[in-house]
């Protein structure tokens, strides 16, 4: 595996790299989703929602709490999560930020 070169960009560059990295896979789109649909602490409804192996919604569980987009509260044996909301409305205004960059007059491939 290479070395990715972080160095070589700035910091906003590589906070959107790292933010996209962590949404580029479906099951953690989902589980986002559902966490914003129940609107709560969910424990382990999301094997059944999702329709994943346990394992394999931990590990997307582990991505996103790395990211902190969504923070877990240990609650007996399990493990609870939710959105983090101040973290979301950071992503939010990082990709805002991007995506709302604007094109003038651009006709270099017409």
């Amino acid at each position: 595996m290479g070395i990715t070169k972080t160095d070589k960009f700035n910091e906003e560059q590589n906070t959107l790299a790292t933010i996209a990295k962590v949404f580029a896979h479906p099951a953690r789109i989902a589980i986002l989703q559902q966490l914003f649909k129940l609107n709560t602490c969910v424990c382990g409804d999301l094997v059944v929602e999702i329709g994943l192996a346990q394992a394999t919604i931990s590990q997307h569980l582990k991505e996103l709490k790395n990211l902190g987009i969504i923070k877990g509260n240990i609650e007996g044996t399990s493990v609870c999560y939710c959105i983090n909301v101040e973290v979301w409305e950071n992503t939010k205004q990082i990709f805002l930020k991007f995506l709302n960059q604007d094109i003038e007059n651009n006709s270099c491939c017409i």
